[in-house]
């Protein structure tokens, strides 16, 4: 008899302690969950969003990008302004005048190689005989949406045209100007303006403090364009 009634207390405390094991498992479970709910609050107090005044005097609030990260329309507008910026010449704002403005815009190790590309451009409108006084715009017809390449690069294709005028032909000419262009995230601070800046100055300051640079350009139909300049 005795025996028997030490084996149904052992039976009965089976059930007791597997109810016990599972009712800690449950406030383990809940204790992680409430610990979880707590790291998220306090990760949306310290990361706070930033205030960003428009130039219309509106004031919205943003939430923190990393270095890196920047809008699809933040691309496309540092290319579309600062390409029109490098290829708008006229007889007041020749050429180097303009390549010594823009160049803050440009990546370091591309300097020379763009520098090149784009005199070479300026000589091939000379050879087509249209004077040194003529006038240049850069006019774009579409530029498309940013692929991403890599971490903080991408490549956007420009669709435009170079019109140039001249005394002697005030109807002007257009030149295509279709150009893959590859830009860089850099973590370069915004070039220092002068004490009386000129207004393609301030231009080129307001699109350096987007902190892009351009890389590399290519000719659009360029399925091999790379890292380095052509």
């Amino acid at each position: 008899m005795q025996i028997l009634k030490s084996e149904n207390k052992k039976t009965s405390i089976l059930p007791l302690f597997a109810v016990g094991t599972l009712a800690l498992h449950l406030l383990t479970f809940l204790v992680l969950i409430f610990h979880w709910s707590i790291l998220q609050r306090l990760n949306r107090q310290t990361t706070l969003q930033s205030l960003v005044q428009l130039i219309d005097g509106q004031a919205i609030t943003v939430d923190p990008q990393e270095n890196l990260a920047r809008y699809p329309e933040t691309v496309r507008r540092f290319v579309g302004e600062s390409m029109t910026l490098m290829l708008t010449w006229s007889q007041k704002q020749p050429p180097t005048t303009i390549w010594e403005i823009s160049s803050p815009l440009i990546n370091e190790g591309a300097k020379s190689k763009l520098q090149s590309y784009f005199a070479k451009l300026n000589k091939t409108n000379q050879a087509g005989n249209i004077t040194r006084g003529a006038d240049h715009i850069l006019v774009i017809q579409k530029i498309s949406q940013p692929t991403k390449i890599a971490d903080g690069k991408w490549k956007v294709e420009m669709r435009a045209n170079q019109l140039i005028f001249n005394g002697s032909d005030r109807l002007g000419r257009s030149i295509p100007v279709n150009k893959q262009v590859l830009i860089q995230a850099m973590d370069d601070p915004p070039t220092i303006l002068p004490s009386n800046p000129l207004p393609l100055q301030l231009a080129a300051y307001n699109l350096a403090e987007t902190k892009l640079k351009i890389y590399q350009v290519c000719e659009l139909q360029d399925k091999t364009c790379t890292e380095n300049p052509k």
